[in-house]
């Protein structure tokens, strides 16, 4: 479980959270939404401490990131898997050693078990035997799964997606959600996932958060979305004419 408590962060005059409180539970797809410029990804790079924030606290389960040194911090940055928006994929790895990156850094295990966790997170992921080749021989959808293997080789507790399902098509959208959805679940990971993806909102959504204008606006599960009174909120999940359809059947 991560708990974020009062956060606050500012660019010069620029006020972009402000003051946002949540809980995202294990087991559970934790979505942050919102329009552009909402704060999104500043809230997700607050909470594993890429920025820091300017007032506010961090709890991975009952330990006080914010207040935590570089080094004290390690622990945790440990347990963190991370898919970031273009896969971040170093071009001149391999698929298998792009895989095995963290376990190098963090691990002190043999070549043979690096290489044996790269295998399963491959079969895991549905890219079994694919090890040798390289990002540029793989499609968008592919280099997402290569992201998320990587992000699982630790082992991680806490999983960050962010914008999972940007430049693919919808077919592999669905694919990559239920892989996410399947993993958070299947090992009991505590998800935070970045998306302006309304088909993962209404399909992977156990616990979504709704930013607007840097503030949490509004917060419940793809259940209760289609029957908020919420007008930003309508406005934003709503705004095409295909999902006011699809909300007129819910």
């Amino acid at each position: 479980m991560i708990e974020i408590k009062d956060i606050y962060k500012t660019f010069g005059d620029n006020d972009v959270l402000k003051g946002i409180s949540a809980t995202f539970q294990t087991g559970k797809n934790n979505l942050i939404i919102g329009g552009s410029g909402s704060g999104k990804t500043t809230l997700l790079k607050c909470i594993v401490g890429l920025h820091e924030p300017t007032k506010g606290d961090v709890f991975f389960e009952e330990e006080n990131f914010t207040d935590m040194d570089f080094e004290q911090r390690v622990p945790i940055r440990t347990q963190i898997g991370m898919l970031f928006q273009n896969s971040a994929l170093f071009d001149s790895m391999t698929v298998e050693e792009n895989i095995m990156f963290p376990l190098n850094l963090f691990t002190k295990q043999t070549k043979a078990e690096k290489l044996d966790r790269a295998n399963f997170c491959l079969e895991r992921v549905n890219l079994a035997g694919k090890n040798k080749l390289f990002p540029a021989e793989l499609s968008g959808g592919m280099k997402k799964r290569v992201g998320i293997a990587r992000a699982i080789s630790m082992q991680p507790k806490y999983l960050f997606v962010d914008e999972p399902n940007s430049g693919l098509d919808p077919k592999t959208s669905i694919l990559i959600d239920e892989l996410i959805d399947e993993l958070t679940k299947e090992y009991e990971i505590t998800t935070v996932v970045v998306t302006h993806d309304m088909n993962s909102v209404m399909g992977i959504g156990d616990n979504i958060i709704f930013l607007h204008q840097g503030q949490k606006w509004w917060e419940g599960s793809n259940k209760e979305i289609a029957h908020t009174d919420n007008k930003e909120l309508n406005d934003f999940v709503f705004a095409s004419k295909f999902m006011q359809a699809a909300k007129s059947k819910l």
